[in-house]
């Protein structure tokens, strides 16, 4: 194998791995638009915050890592669900500006109560995988990465059981799809948007553990939830495989682009995923797998 392909390759993997947590950040997002019509601006944040909390169970309380890890997704699912009950649920009704405002205000909120938690200060999170890389025909994989990139498919594969097979998801589908007849079918629309809130707060718990072992800690961790907008939006606002296909698709084309083009044009990996946000707005704005509206008049 030669160097150049071998770097490609070295670049692939890694951008894949990123693009696992942008899918999953992604999903998150994904889940909530499609059952609610709610664009959720303090995504990042929880995710944020599920880093923090699970950096605080290992440190402060010197907890195992899968202990910390199952801990931090319930107290996810149980804000998510505090969330939906407090703020959200009396804007049902109220204009859709209203509700993002809500969402917005909700991020600055977290934010702020995050720095005066647990400081403004870098953190080291207490990686549970070796550090040793794996040499494989002359490509070296992180250990990071390889749990990063299972973990997420492991996820995935849950949650299409899931919808597909269990009583919830399919009520969960059917909400997504009509709610208006999911109400005569006899199916609780409050009780499944509340399941949702809970469901993307995990998911984003998830991905803000993951995130931490690879980036360090901080309240600017939350920013990184800005890169999965242009996969939801690549993939399609209503679109459970768009979300993944967009998040593996932007984290592979920002890898490489910085591995060939950031010594000559410093800050293009940054700019990659806000260009194919603007092409795919401009080109096919409902994205690959999302469904196109046409109004007539």
């Amino acid at each position: 194998m030669d160097e150049g392909t071998k770097y490609f390759l070295q670049l692939l993997i890694s951008g894949l791995a990123v693009g696992s947590l942008y899918a999953l950040v992604a999903l998150g997002f994904v889940l909530i638009y499609k059952a609610t019509n709610i664009l959720n601006f303090a995504h990042g944040e929880v995710m944020m915050i599920g880093g923090l909390v699970c950096y605080l169970l290992l440190t402060a309380f010197s907890i195992p890592f899968i202990w910390a890890t199952l801990i931090t997704l319930v107290f996810a699912l149980f804000f998510g669900f505090l969330t939906e009950r407090v703020i959200l649920r009396p804007m049902i009704g109220q204009p859709i500006f209203a509700v993002v405002m809500i969402t917005i205000g909700l991020s600055i909120f977290l934010r702020s109560l995050s720095g005066i938690v647990f400081g403004h200060h870098n953190k080291i999170f207490p990686s549970p995988f070796s550090e040793t890389p794996i040499n494989f025909k002359g490509l070296v994989l992180s250990h990071t990465h390889i749990w990063i990139m299972i973990i997420s498919a492991l996820l995935v594969l849950m949650l299409a059981l899931f919808f597909k097979y269990s009583r919830t998801g399919l009520s969960m589908r059917g909400v997504a799809n009509d709610q208006d007849t999911a109400m005569l079918m006899g199916i609780s629309v409050k009780r499944v948007f509340a399941l949702t809130w809970g469901l993307a707060f995990a998911i984003a718990a998830v991905a803000g553990i993951f995130l931490s072992n690879v980036m360090v800690l901080n309240i600017g961790l939350s920013l990184v939830a800005i890169k999965a907008f242009p996969a939801v939006i690549l993939g399609g606002l209503e679109s459970v495989p768009g979300a993944i296909i967009g998040g593996l698709t932007i984290g592979v084309l920002e890898t490489i682009v910085g591995g060939y083009l950031d010594d000559m044009m410093p800050g293009a990996k940054e700019l990659t995923a806000f260009v194919v946000l603007f092409l795919v707005l401009m080109v096919r704005p409902y994205g690959l797998f999302g469904k196109s509206e046409i109004e007539r008049v």
